[in-house]
C-alpha cells in the first residue's frame, strides 16, 4: 500500500514537473504544419500518463509540434488489448504507425523519438 501511494505521488511529480518545464514547440508555416498534422493522422502513442519515459515520448512530440492521438493503455481496455494482440506485448510507450495499409509498432522512448526527429525535425 506504501509503495503504491508512493509510486502515485512520483508519477504526479513527474507529471506536474513536465508542465512547467514544458518545451516550446517547433514552428512551421502553416502548410508545412498541415502537412506534419496529416502524417500524424497515421500515428498512435500507447502510453502510460505518468510513466517517465512516456512523458519523455510526450515532450518529444509538444517539441516537434505533432499531434499524435494519445491512447491510455492502463487505463482503457480497448488500448491495452490492442497494444496486447497487435503490438505483442504490452509495454509503453509504443509507437502504431499505419504506412500503406501495414501496422508498426515502435518500442522504447529513445527509438520512438529518434524516428520523430528523423521525420518531422
Amino acid at each position: 500500500m506504501l509503495i503504491k501511494t508512493l509510486r502515485l505521488a512520483l508519477g504526479q511529480l513527474i507529471v506536474l514537473l513536465d508542465l512547467l518545464t514544458r518545451p516550446r514547440k517547433q514552428q512551421r508555416t502553416p502548410q508545412a504544419q498541415a502537412e506534419v498534422e496529416q502524417a500524424a493522422q497515421h500515428l498512435a502513442l500507447y502510453q502510460f500518463h505518468a510513466c517517465p519515459f512516456c512523458v519523455k515520448t510526450r515532450r518529444a512530440l509538444h517539441r516537434l509540434n505533432v499531434p499524435v492521438a494519445l491512447r491510455d493503455a492502463k487505463n482503457n481496455a480497448e488500448h491495452r488489448q490492442a497494444l496486447a494482440e497487435q503490438g505483442g506485448k504490452i509495454q509503453v510507450p509504443c509507437l502504431r504507425i499505419e504506412e500503406n495499409g501495414q501496422s508498426q509498432w515502435l518500442y522504447e522512448s529513445k527509438a520512438i523519438i529518434a524516428y520523430l526527429e528523423q521525420r518531422f525535425a
